[in-house]
């Protein structure tokens, strides 16, 4: 990756639908250049996937989780992926091994979501986060 790819990733992270050829505009580039190199780094898993935020009026939150030592995370981690209203599933150093950002409809979701992850066996303890306010980067 270089200068250029970085340029191209930043804009996409803050608009995934802008078209290629303002892309192209701004970073001061062809379309086609733009075109070939986000299929490129598409191929190469550097970008894994296009995306949306929302403002839903949900409750958006961080469900920390420390686990047990001897648990695979990264197992531990695609298992709760797929829970509904699961967004990320981070694996993090420090106190906590994993972080679920979730996206639910009020606090009671929330809730049912921690006692979820209280309930699995490989977990430890919880400590949970409400996102107060979101800017992109």
């Amino acid at each position: 990756m270089d200068e250029l790819d970085r340029e191209i990733l930043s804009i996409l992270r803050r608009d995934a639908r802008k078209p290629y050829t303002e892309i192209a505009e701004e970073v001061g580039t062809s379309e086609g250049t733009v075109r070939n190199r986000v299929e490129r780094m598409t191929d190469d898993g550097v970008i894994e996937r296009f995306t949306i935020a929302t403002q839903t009026g949900n409750v958006k939150a961080m469900i920390e989780l420390d686990v047990a030592v001897d648990v695979n995370t990264s197992d531990l981690g695609e298992r709760v992926a797929d829970w509904e209203q699961v967004d990320f599933v981070w694996q993090v150093s420090g106190e906590e091994d994993i972080v679920l950002v979730v996206d639910a409809a009020d606090t009671q979701s929330v809730n049912q979501l921690i006692t979820r992850a209280r309930e699995l066996e490989e977990v430890v303890n919880t400590k949970t986060r409400l996102i107060l306010d979101e800017k992109l980067g």
